[in-house]
Protein backbone atom coordinates (compact mmCIF):
# COMPACT_ATOMS: atom_id res chain seq x y z
CA UNK A 1 0.00 0.00 0.00
CA UNK A 2 1.36 3.43 -0.89
CA UNK A 3 1.92 6.15 1.65
CA UNK A 4 -0.86 8.20 0.02
CA UNK A 5 -3.30 5.26 0.19
CA UNK A 6 -2.39 4.55 3.82
CA UNK A 7 -3.05 8.15 4.72
CA UNK A 8 -6.54 7.96 3.15
CA UNK A 9 -7.37 4.85 5.16
CA UNK A 10 -6.23 6.49 8.39
CA UNK A 11 -8.27 9.62 7.62
CA UNK A 12 -11.40 7.52 6.98
CA UNK A 13 -10.90 5.68 10.28
CA UNK A 14 -10.21 8.80 12.33
CA UNK A 15 -12.86 11.07 10.76
CA UNK A 16 -15.94 9.39 12.33
CA UNK A 17 -14.35 9.46 15.78
CA UNK A 18 -13.42 13.13 15.39
CA UNK A 19 -16.91 13.95 14.16
CA UNK A 20 -18.46 12.18 17.14
CA UNK A 21 -16.26 14.08 19.57
CA UNK A 22 -17.09 17.37 17.87
CA UNK A 23 -20.80 16.61 17.96
CA UNK A 24 -20.61 15.61 21.61
CA UNK A 25 -18.74 18.79 22.46
CA UNK A 26 -21.38 20.90 20.72
CA UNK A 27 -24.16 19.16 22.64
CA UNK A 28 -22.32 19.65 25.93
CA UNK A 29 -21.75 23.33 25.17
CA UNK A 30 -25.41 23.81 24.29
CA UNK A 31 -26.42 22.09 27.52
CA UNK A 32 -24.13 24.35 29.56
CA UNK A 33 -25.48 27.48 27.86
CA UNK A 34 -29.05 26.32 28.56
CA UNK A 35 -28.03 25.62 32.15
CA UNK A 36 -26.99 29.24 32.59
CA UNK A 37 -30.52 30.36 31.74
CA UNK A 38 -31.93 27.79 34.16
CA UNK A 39 -29.58 29.02 36.90
CA UNK A 40 -30.65 32.61 36.23
CA UNK A 41 -34.30 31.55 36.48
CA UNK A 42 -33.73 29.76 39.80
CA UNK A 43 -31.93 32.79 41.18
CA UNK A 44 -34.82 35.04 40.11
CA UNK A 45 -37.32 32.83 41.92
CA UNK A 46 -35.22 32.78 45.10
CA UNK A 47 -34.87 36.56 44.93
CA UNK A 48 -38.64 36.98 44.65
CA UNK A 49 -39.17 34.66 47.62
CA UNK A 50 -36.60 36.66 49.60
CA UNK A 51 -38.61 39.81 48.94
CA UNK A 52 -41.97 38.18 49.67
CA UNK A 53 -41.30 36.22 52.87
CA UNK A 54 -40.21 37.50 56.25
CA UNK A 55 -41.75 38.45 59.57
CA UNK A 56 -44.70 39.49 57.41
CA UNK A 57 -45.47 37.46 54.29
CA UNK A 58 -46.46 39.45 51.22
CA UNK A 59 -48.17 37.81 48.21
CA UNK A 60 -45.96 37.48 45.14
CA UNK A 61 -48.50 39.42 43.09
CA UNK A 62 -48.15 42.38 45.39
CA UNK A 63 -44.37 42.11 45.18
CA UNK A 64 -44.53 42.40 41.40
CA UNK A 65 -47.03 45.25 41.64
CA UNK A 66 -44.63 47.20 43.88
CA UNK A 67 -42.29 47.43 40.89
CA UNK A 68 -44.83 47.97 38.13
CA UNK A 69 -47.27 50.28 39.98
CA UNK A 70 -45.53 51.64 43.05
CA UNK A 71 -47.86 53.11 45.70
CA UNK A 72 -46.15 55.19 48.37
CA UNK A 73 -49.20 54.93 50.64
CA UNK A 74 -49.02 51.12 50.73
CA UNK A 75 -47.17 49.69 53.74
CA UNK A 76 -46.37 46.51 51.80
CA UNK A 77 -44.85 48.49 48.95
CA UNK A 78 -42.76 50.54 51.38
CA UNK A 79 -41.50 47.39 53.11
CA UNK A 80 -40.56 45.87 49.78
CA UNK A 81 -38.83 48.90 48.30
CA UNK A 82 -37.04 50.24 51.39
CA UNK A 83 -36.21 47.08 53.36
CA UNK A 84 -36.48 43.81 51.50
CA UNK A 85 -35.26 44.83 48.06
CA UNK A 86 -31.97 46.30 49.37
CA UNK A 87 -31.55 43.24 51.60
CA UNK A 88 -32.01 40.92 48.63
CA UNK A 89 -29.66 42.96 46.45
CA UNK A 90 -27.00 42.76 49.16
CA UNK A 91 -27.54 38.99 49.36
CA UNK A 92 -27.08 38.65 45.60
CA UNK A 93 -23.93 40.78 45.59
CA UNK A 94 -22.41 39.00 48.58
CA UNK A 95 -23.29 35.51 47.34
CA UNK A 96 -21.93 36.16 43.85
CA UNK A 97 -18.68 37.62 45.18
CA UNK A 98 -18.17 34.85 47.76
CA UNK A 99 -18.72 32.05 45.24
CA UNK A 100 -16.39 33.65 42.70
CA UNK A 101 -13.80 34.30 45.38
CA UNK A 102 -13.89 30.67 46.52
CA UNK A 103 -13.60 29.33 42.98
CA UNK A 104 -10.63 31.56 42.15
CA UNK A 105 -8.89 30.78 45.45
CA UNK A 106 -9.29 27.06 44.91
CA UNK A 107 -7.96 27.35 41.38
CA UNK A 108 -5.05 29.63 42.27
CA UNK A 109 -3.86 27.75 45.36
CA UNK A 110 -4.91 24.30 44.04
CA UNK A 111 -6.47 23.75 47.43
CA UNK A 112 -10.00 22.26 47.31
CA UNK A 113 -10.73 23.61 50.81
CA UNK A 114 -9.80 27.22 50.06
CA UNK A 115 -12.34 29.94 50.90
CA UNK A 116 -12.26 33.71 51.54
CA UNK A 117 -10.79 33.14 55.01
CA UNK A 118 -7.66 31.58 53.53
CA UNK A 119 -5.96 34.82 52.47
CA UNK A 120 -6.72 36.68 55.68
CA UNK A 121 -9.71 38.53 54.18
CA UNK A 122 -12.07 37.82 57.08
CA UNK A 123 -9.40 38.52 59.68
CA UNK A 124 -8.31 41.80 58.11
CA UNK A 125 -11.87 43.01 57.72
CA UNK A 126 -12.72 42.05 61.30
CA UNK A 127 -9.70 43.86 62.76
CA UNK A 128 -10.48 47.06 60.89
CA UNK A 129 -14.14 46.94 61.90
CA UNK A 130 -13.07 46.64 65.54
CA UNK A 131 -10.67 49.57 65.09
CA UNK A 132 -13.46 51.60 63.49
CA UNK A 133 -15.82 50.92 66.38
CA UNK A 134 -13.31 51.27 69.20
CA UNK A 135 -11.10 54.13 67.97
CA UNK A 136 -13.29 56.08 65.56
CA UNK A 137 -16.64 55.28 67.24
CA UNK A 138 -18.23 54.15 63.98
CA UNK A 139 -21.78 52.87 64.31
CA UNK A 140 -24.03 51.25 61.75
CA UNK A 141 -23.48 49.22 58.62
CA UNK A 142 -22.68 52.24 56.45
CA UNK A 143 -19.59 52.92 58.52
CA UNK A 144 -18.54 49.28 58.89
CA UNK A 145 -18.47 48.77 55.11
CA UNK A 146 -15.50 51.03 54.43
CA UNK A 147 -13.42 49.85 57.36
CA UNK A 148 -14.11 46.22 56.48
CA UNK A 149 -13.24 46.76 52.84
CA UNK A 150 -9.99 48.54 53.73
CA UNK A 151 -9.03 45.76 56.14
CA UNK A 152 -9.78 43.02 53.63
CA UNK A 153 -7.76 44.80 50.95
CA UNK A 154 -4.71 45.45 53.13
CA UNK A 155 -4.68 41.92 54.59
CA UNK A 156 -4.89 40.32 51.14
CA UNK A 157 -2.16 42.62 49.83
CA UNK A 158 0.15 41.72 52.73
CA UNK A 159 -0.50 38.01 52.18
CA UNK A 160 0.37 38.28 48.50
CA UNK A 161 3.55 40.27 49.25
CA UNK A 162 4.65 37.68 51.82
CA UNK A 163 3.77 34.85 49.46
CA UNK A 164 5.79 36.48 46.67
CA UNK A 165 8.97 36.82 48.69
CA UNK A 166 11.95 34.73 47.64
CA UNK A 167 13.39 33.59 44.34
CA UNK A 168 10.45 31.37 43.41
CA UNK A 169 7.94 34.21 43.63
CA UNK A 170 4.28 33.68 44.51
CA UNK A 171 3.43 29.99 44.69
CA UNK A 172 0.13 28.40 45.82
CA UNK A 173 1.72 26.83 48.90
CA UNK A 174 3.46 30.03 50.00
CA UNK A 175 0.30 32.10 49.54
CA UNK A 176 -1.76 29.60 51.57
CA UNK A 177 0.81 29.49 54.37
CA UNK A 178 1.15 33.27 54.47
CA UNK A 179 -2.65 33.61 54.61
CA UNK A 180 -2.97 31.13 57.47
CA UNK A 181 -0.20 32.81 59.47
CA UNK A 182 -1.52 36.34 58.96
CA UNK A 183 -5.10 35.26 59.77
CA UNK A 184 -3.97 33.82 63.11
CA UNK A 185 -2.03 37.00 63.91
CA UNK A 186 -4.88 39.37 63.00
CA UNK A 187 -7.51 37.37 64.87
CA UNK A 188 -5.31 37.44 67.98
CA UNK A 189 -5.12 41.25 67.76
CA UNK A 190 -8.89 41.42 67.26
CA UNK A 191 -9.58 39.16 70.23
CA UNK A 192 -7.25 41.21 72.44
CA UNK A 193 -9.02 44.46 71.57
CA UNK A 194 -12.44 42.93 72.20
CA UNK A 195 -11.41 41.58 75.60
CA UNK A 196 -10.37 45.08 76.65
CA UNK A 197 -13.46 46.83 75.25
CA UNK A 198 -16.83 45.28 76.10
CA UNK A 199 -18.80 48.02 74.34
CA UNK A 200 -17.00 47.32 71.06
CA UNK A 201 -17.69 43.60 71.50
CA UNK A 202 -21.44 44.29 71.77
CA UNK A 203 -21.44 46.09 68.40
CA UNK A 204 -18.93 43.84 66.64
CA UNK A 205 -20.67 40.53 67.32
CA UNK A 206 -23.62 41.50 65.13
CA UNK A 207 -21.31 42.10 62.16
CA UNK A 208 -19.10 39.08 62.90
CA UNK A 209 -21.92 36.54 62.65
CA UNK A 210 -22.70 37.54 59.05
CA UNK A 211 -26.02 39.16 58.26
CA UNK A 212 -28.12 40.77 55.53
CA UNK A 213 -30.41 42.64 57.90
CA UNK A 214 -30.16 46.39 58.30
CA UNK A 215 -28.62 46.86 54.84
CA UNK A 216 -30.27 49.87 53.25
CA UNK A 217 -30.40 50.97 49.65
CA UNK A 218 -27.61 53.50 50.29
CA UNK A 219 -25.26 50.75 51.45
CA UNK A 220 -26.12 48.58 48.44
CA UNK A 221 -25.48 51.45 46.04
CA UNK A 222 -22.16 52.30 47.69
CA UNK A 223 -20.81 48.76 47.34
CA UNK A 224 -22.42 47.84 44.00
CA UNK A 225 -19.67 49.47 41.85
CA UNK A 226 -17.00 47.44 43.65
CA UNK A 227 -19.05 44.28 43.20
CA UNK A 228 -19.52 44.91 39.46
CA UNK A 229 -15.79 45.52 38.95
CA UNK A 230 -15.03 42.43 41.04
CA UNK A 231 -17.28 40.23 38.91
CA UNK A 232 -15.84 41.56 35.64
CA UNK A 233 -12.24 41.04 36.81
CA UNK A 234 -13.09 37.57 38.16
CA UNK A 235 -14.65 36.40 34.90
CA UNK A 236 -11.58 37.70 33.12
CA UNK A 237 -9.34 35.29 35.06
CA UNK A 238 -10.95 32.16 33.57
CA UNK A 239 -8.38 31.45 30.86
CA UNK A 240 -5.53 32.39 33.19
CA UNK A 241 -6.71 29.89 35.82
CA UNK A 242 -7.09 27.18 33.18
CA UNK A 243 -3.49 27.77 32.08
CA UNK A 244 -2.12 27.86 35.63
CA UNK A 245 -3.86 24.55 36.32
CA UNK A 246 -1.55 22.91 33.75
CA UNK A 247 1.46 23.57 35.98
CA UNK A 248 4.09 26.29 36.12
CA UNK A 249 6.38 24.80 33.47
CA UNK A 250 3.57 24.31 30.96
CA UNK A 251 2.20 27.79 31.66
CA UNK A 252 5.63 29.32 31.02
CA UNK A 253 5.99 27.38 27.78
CA UNK A 254 2.67 28.86 26.65
CA UNK A 255 4.02 32.36 27.19
CA UNK A 256 2.26 33.09 30.49
CA UNK A 257 3.97 35.42 32.96
CA UNK A 258 3.28 33.66 36.25
CA UNK A 259 3.75 36.70 38.47
CA UNK A 260 1.33 38.92 36.56
CA UNK A 261 -1.18 36.10 36.15
CA UNK A 262 -1.24 35.34 39.86
CA UNK A 263 -1.41 39.05 40.64
CA UNK A 264 -4.53 39.34 38.46
CA UNK A 265 -6.14 36.41 40.29
CA UNK A 266 -5.14 37.92 43.64
CA UNK A 267 -6.75 41.22 42.63
CA UNK A 268 -9.97 39.39 41.78
CA UNK A 269 -9.89 37.67 45.18
CA UNK A 270 -9.34 40.95 47.01
CA UNK A 271 -12.23 42.65 45.20
CA UNK A 272 -14.70 39.77 45.53
CA UNK A 273 -13.93 38.62 49.06
CA UNK A 274 -13.39 42.16 50.33
CA UNK A 275 -16.68 43.41 48.90
CA UNK A 276 -18.69 40.47 50.25
CA UNK A 277 -17.12 40.57 53.70
CA UNK A 278 -17.50 44.33 53.96
CA UNK A 279 -21.17 44.40 53.07
CA UNK A 280 -22.43 41.26 54.84
CA UNK A 281 -19.75 40.16 57.28
CA UNK A 282 -17.92 36.81 57.20
CA UNK A 283 -20.57 34.42 55.81
CA UNK A 284 -19.13 30.92 55.73
CA UNK A 285 -19.45 27.94 53.38
CA UNK A 286 -20.62 29.89 50.31
CA UNK A 287 -17.16 30.23 48.81
CA UNK A 288 -16.26 26.72 49.92
CA UNK A 289 -19.33 24.76 48.84
CA UNK A 290 -20.74 26.42 45.71
CA UNK A 291 -17.65 25.88 43.47
CA UNK A 292 -17.64 22.15 44.28
CA UNK A 293 -21.34 21.85 43.52
CA UNK A 294 -20.85 23.65 40.21
CA UNK A 295 -17.89 21.45 39.21
CA UNK A 296 -20.20 18.45 39.34
CA UNK A 297 -21.73 19.47 36.02
CA UNK A 298 -19.29 21.99 34.50
CA UNK A 299 -16.03 20.20 35.19
CA UNK A 300 -12.83 22.13 36.03
CA UNK A 301 -13.03 24.53 33.07
CA UNK A 302 -13.15 28.00 34.65
CA UNK A 303 -14.75 29.49 31.53
CA UNK A 304 -17.94 27.72 32.64
CA UNK A 305 -17.24 27.37 36.35
CA UNK A 306 -17.04 31.09 37.11
CA UNK A 307 -20.27 32.18 35.33
CA UNK A 308 -22.19 29.37 37.05
CA UNK A 309 -20.73 30.35 40.43
CA UNK A 310 -21.80 33.95 39.83
CA UNK A 311 -25.41 32.85 39.25
CA UNK A 312 -25.69 30.05 41.80
CA UNK A 313 -23.64 31.67 44.58
CA UNK A 314 -26.44 33.93 45.88
CA UNK A 315 -28.87 31.01 46.26
CA UNK A 316 -27.25 29.77 49.48
CA UNK A 317 -27.19 33.10 51.40
CA UNK A 318 -30.63 34.16 50.11
CA UNK A 319 -32.14 30.76 50.87
CA UNK A 320 -30.52 30.76 54.32
CA UNK A 321 -31.82 34.27 54.95
CA UNK A 322 -35.36 33.18 54.08
CA UNK A 323 -35.10 30.21 56.45
CA UNK A 324 -33.71 32.43 59.21
CA UNK A 325 -36.64 34.82 58.89
CA UNK A 326 -39.31 32.10 58.85
CA UNK A 327 -38.25 29.71 61.63
CA UNK A 328 -38.37 32.25 64.46
CA UNK A 329 -40.90 34.88 63.40
CA UNK A 330 -41.18 37.74 64.23
CA UNK A 331 -37.51 37.50 65.26
CA UNK A 332 -34.89 36.10 62.88
CA UNK A 333 -31.71 34.04 62.82
CA UNK A 334 -28.74 35.70 61.14
CA UNK A 335 -27.78 34.34 57.73
CA UNK A 336 -24.23 33.42 58.78
CA UNK A 337 -25.59 30.97 61.35
CA UNK A 338 -28.01 29.36 58.90
CA UNK A 339 -25.39 28.98 56.14
CA UNK A 340 -23.19 27.13 58.64
CA UNK A 341 -26.07 24.86 59.70
CA UNK A 342 -27.06 24.16 56.08
CA UNK A 343 -23.69 24.33 54.36
CA UNK A 344 -21.58 22.22 56.72
CA UNK A 345 -23.65 18.99 56.53
CA UNK A 346 -24.16 19.46 52.80
CA UNK A 347 -20.43 19.82 52.23
CA UNK A 348 -19.69 16.75 54.37
CA UNK A 349 -22.15 14.70 52.31
CA UNK A 350 -20.63 16.05 49.11
CA UNK A 351 -17.14 14.99 50.20
CA UNK A 352 -18.20 11.55 51.44
CA UNK A 353 -20.18 10.61 48.34
CA UNK A 354 -17.41 11.35 45.89
CA UNK A 355 -13.87 12.55 45.72
CA UNK A 356 -13.49 16.32 45.46
CA UNK A 357 -13.26 17.45 41.86
CA UNK A 358 -9.77 17.75 40.49
CA UNK A 359 -8.64 21.39 40.47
Amino acid sequence: MTVHGGREVIERLVAPSTARRSSGERRRRAALVAGLFVAAGVLSVIALLSIAYGSKSIPLGRVITSFTHYDQTSNDHLIIRTLRLPRTVVGVLAGTCLALSGAIMQGLTRNPLADPGLLGVDAGAALFVVIGISVFHVGGVRGYVWFAFAGAFIASLVVYVLGSAGRTGATPVKIALAGAALSALLWSFTSGMLVLDAATLDQFRFWQVGSLSGRTGDVAWQVAPFAIVAVVVSLGTARTLNTLALGDDTARSLGVTLGWSRALCALAIVLTAGTATAIAGPIGFVGLTIPHVVRKFTGPDHRWLLPYCALLGPILPLGSDIIGRLVDRPAEIQVGIVTALVGAPFFIVLVRRSRLAQL
